[in-house]
């Protein structure tokens, strides 16, 4: 018996609305949560160098945007590696059928 993710027998590759959609749903769960803690990070920076430096609220609004474009960086190289990993799946498949 192999273990896998889900913690059941290993049947191969995963079936389409199978229980690895749910894994896809959880793994792309944390997407908005990272997306949300960047901002804050980055926000609460701001406003810590903002009080250090006298500078309000320049870098508060620098640190929003920076958390944002970090954010959406990150957002965007995962669902890309996520298209990239189904196509592949789908090229396998359809090698596998002829």
């Amino acid at each position: 018996m192999t273990g896998s993710s889900g913690g059941g027998l290993d049947d191969g590759p995963p079936k389409a609305g199978g229980a690895d959609e749910g894994s896809s749903i959880t793994r792309f769960a944390g997407v908005g949560l990272q997306f949300a803690l960047s901002i804050l990070v980055f926000v609460y920076a701001g406003q810590w160098l903002d009080r250090k430096l006298g500078t309000p609220p320049w870098l508060l609004l620098a640190g929003v945007f920076v958390g944002g474009a970090g954010s959406f960086y990150s957002m965007y190289r995962k669902l890309m590696a996520a298209q990239a990993q189904d196509e592949a799946a789908r090229k396998a498949k359809r090698e596998g059928l002829r």
